[in-house]
């Protein structure tokens, strides 16, 4: 399993929508693609909601954060995510 983290932004029409329901509803949706939550959290600033995800792939990925948009209205961008200590053997340190 890869990690991944899924930083979004809410639309106008997203914001309407927030509940727990939603947020069940995509959990779900992770589930269901082979994923895994870590941590879901809301945030100020220019970005509103990250998530922290296990995929088994990137397409699970790519299939997660264009469901959770569609499902949500909320926009992600998605990122490959390595610790740091397993970054520091890939560079040899």
């Amino acid at each position: 399993m890869q990690t991944y983290v899924m930083i979004g932004k809410y639309s106008s029409e997203a914001v309407r929508d927030i509940s727990a329901n939603r947020t069940e509803k995509s959990i779900h949706l992770i589930k269901e693609l082979g994923g895994k939550v870590h941590s879901m959290y809301t945030l100020l600033g220019g970005y509103d909601v990250i998530l922290t995800v296990d995929f088994p792939d990137l397409k699970a990925a790519m299939k997660a954060s264009l469901g959770l948009t569609i499902l949500t209205g909320v926009g992600f961008s998605t990122y490959p995510a390595i610790q740091v200590s397993d970054f520091d053997k890939m560079m040899g340190n």
